[in-house]
């Protein structure tokens, strides 16, 4: 396998940056239920997504800076970019949360991956404007797969997609090798393999040969 996918909020991460955001202005309990709605596949990510950045309309932007610096890598999940990195194999995070939340928690732990795609919630007048910009609000994952294996020369075959939620389908269903990291239910059943700890995701990439 030469690409190797990560979903973030729930899979690389154990954060969710809208309820760590939504936190920052007492919206939490309104995020989160937005979030688990949409990984419920009760609506659609996009929908879903406008109506948490809308939630934080008018946050300071050094609030949200806080929010983000609250993100963290999974236990693990350091270790195992790193060995996908040494191994050869190109490593992207493709999620549906926001750059500065996944660029300070690879900081953190002094780890990088091949590219991140993501989308960001705008500042005017140092404060959010309630909307947020990037490729994977109508995008969908699967799209982004494919145009990195396309870029990259790397057959879809040779591809591992791994994630929890409802917005990772597409990308789990065209991928070589689908992961699920403590999928949700509707995700399970699309998955190859199922993993609940890191450790055991860098088991699998031994198994199959992607370590």
């Amino acid at each position: 396998m030469d690409i190797v996918a990560f979903d973030f909020d729930g899979t690389l991460s154990d954060s969710e940056m809208t309820v760590l955001l939504g936190e920052q202005y007492g919206v939490a309990d309104q995020m989160e239920d937005i979030t688990e709605r949409a990984m419920r596949d009760e609506i659609d990510y996009a929908t879903s997504l406008r109506e948490r950045a809308a939630l934080l309309e008018d946050l300071p932007d050094a609030r949200a800076q806080a929010a983000f610096e609250q993100v963290y890598l999974r236990q693990g999940a350091a270790e195992v970019i790193e060995r996908l990195n040494e191994a050869g194999v190109f490593t992207a995070i493709l999620t549906g949360g926001f750059h500065r939340g996944v660029e300070a928690a690879l900081d953190r732990e002094n780890v990088s991956v091949d590219t991140v795609i993501s989308n960001s919630l705008p500042v005017a007048d140092d404060h959010l404007t309630g909307e947020v910009e990037g490729p994977l609000i109508e995008g969908t994952k699967d799209e982004a797969l494919e145009t990195l294996a396309t870029a990259e020369g790397v057959d879809l075959a040779d591809t591992v997609a791994v994630g929890d939620g409802a917005n990772d389908l597409p990308m789990l269903k065209v991928a070589g090798l689908s992961v699920g990291f403590e999928p949700k239910p509707a995700v399970r059943p699309h998955c190859d393999v199922v993993v609940a700890t890191m450790d055991r995701l860098a088991r699998v990439f031994e198994e199959r040969d992607v370590l």
